[in-house]
């Protein structure tokens, strides 16, 4: 039996009587130290083996969620190199603690974060977000349109304000539109998508002309109608960043419009000059490049998109009723729109937002004499709903409210694209 000094001795026992909470008598403390020395030995041992086991469970649980398989030589490893337990002497076994489960951790990297994809679909030609790679959208659309315009026109001279001596003219037109059009969008690549829209068109107007001077009584009525392929329109559009980091998704659009429609200056006319049919579309080339932002903010998506439509001038070289036109400059015009996309639940979307085009001055060169008309300022409130109908179609309904005198007074349209999954 080995025996210890004075200080070592006291130091051990006082150490080993605050374990065992002081159940023995002070004079058998002594003597049963060395068999606490040896339980405690044996615990430690034993806590030795536990901790051991429950690495290696731990490694294996680890391997597992990463694929790899159990961990059978870690577990044979550690149990080959934990040290044998010292059989006790003939006193009562300890109660073994139960082994403890080891605190759940995240394990392996989290999966990259992706980037946020708002859906936008009760805007109409915003570019929202772009179709997915090897994926084909088919959008048919029926679209009304509605404006009247109602003119009080002065051709004279003024000398009071209630004298007046010249022709007064009242003017009063309703103008209907309807176009059927299908739209097909393909994504090249997950940032990259082109667009393609083939619309026909067919426009009826009914105008009605009073002059006082004349007959007050009588009134002038024509009608006047015309239908056929607009202008082919062509797309692309290309998402600048990710959207990650609580940034807002760029996209830049371009838009090319075609002459396919009959122009205005490529209707039939009668032997004064005057229409007898509608044209179909504006007879010139035309280029949009724009820039769509997009901010998700759940459940709200904020939108805008500005953008700049450049007419291309074309030579006419036409005479009219002894009229002959020259070189014809449209208007450029500045566009610009915002609002929000509401998430009502899962399927169901509403919009609200407005948009306003500032077009400029048409200059249009007659007997050799350039004229230019006035500008333009066409505002108009977006108000749409959204249905998800399933996975691969819905219905979007969208109204334009006219609120300047130049914007049509309601402007209807309903679309229905539908999903192709080519690859």
């Amino acid at each position: 039996m080995a025996f210890h000094s004075g200080p070592e001795r006291f130091l051990r026992g006082a150490a080993v009587f605050a374990l065992v909470g002081a159940a023995a008598p002070p004079a058998l403390a002594q003597d049963s130290s060395l068999d606490l020395e040896l339980k405690l030995l044996e615990l430690q041992r034993t806590l030795e083996q536990q901790q051991l086991e429950i690495r290696a469970l731990r490694e294996e649980l680890l391997q597992l969620q990463r694929g790899r398989g159990p961990a059978d030589d870690g577990v044979r490893q550690a149990q080959q190199s934990a040290p044998a337990a010292t059989p006790p002497p003939q006193q009562a076994q300890p109660a073994q603690q139960p082994a403890q489960q080891p605190a759940q951790q995240p394990v392996g990297e989290p999966p990259p974060q992706q980037p946020p994809r708002p859906e936008v679909q009760a805007i109409p030609e915003l570019g929202g977000v772009l179709t997915p790679k090897g994926t084909l959208v088919l959008e048919p659309s029926v679209q009304y349109s509605h404006s009247q315009v109602n003119r009080f026109t002065f051709v004279g001279v003024e000398i009071l304000d209630t004298f007046l001596i010249g022709l007064l003219e009242a003017q009063d037109a309703d103008r209907d539109l309807y176009q059927a059009a299908v739209t097909a969008r393909y994504g090249i690549t997950d940032r990259l998508e082109v667009e393609l829209k083939v619309p026909y068109i067919y426009r009826d107007d009914r105008i009605s002309f009073i002059i006082p001077q004349v007959d007050p009584d009588a009134q002038l009525t024509q009608d006047v109608d015309g239908d056929g392929i607009g202008d082919i329109e062509f797309g692309l559009h290309y998402q600048i960043n990710s959207g990650l980091d609580d940034w807002p998704i760029f996209i830049g659009n371009l838009r090319y419009k075609s002459t396919t429609g009959k122009g205005p200056f490529d209707v039939d006319r009668g032997a004064n000059g005057l229409e007898t049919e509608l044209a179909t579309g504006s007879g010139f080339h035309a280029i949009e490049p724009s820039v769509t932002i997009l901010y998700p903010n759940d459940p709200v998506v904020f939108f805008g998109n500005f953008g700049y439509l450049f007419h291309l001038p074309d030579d006419v070289d036409k005479t009219f009723n002894d009229q002959t036109i020259g070189e014809v400059d449209p208007g450029d015009a500045f566009r610009m729109s915002l609002g929000m996309a509401y998430s009502i639940n899962e399927r169901s979307s509403f919009t609200l937002g407005y948009k306003h085009d500032f077009i400029g001055e048409t200059t249009t060169e007659v007997n050799g004499v350039e004229l230019s008309s006035s500008t333009l300022s066409v505002g108009s409130l977006l108000l749409g709903y959204s249905y998800q109908i399933n996975n691969y179609s819905s219905a979007n309904l969208n109204f334009e409210l006219g609120v300047t005198d130049d914007a049509p007074d309601v402007l209807m349209t309903l679309r229905v694209p539908f999903v192709l999954d080519l690859f």
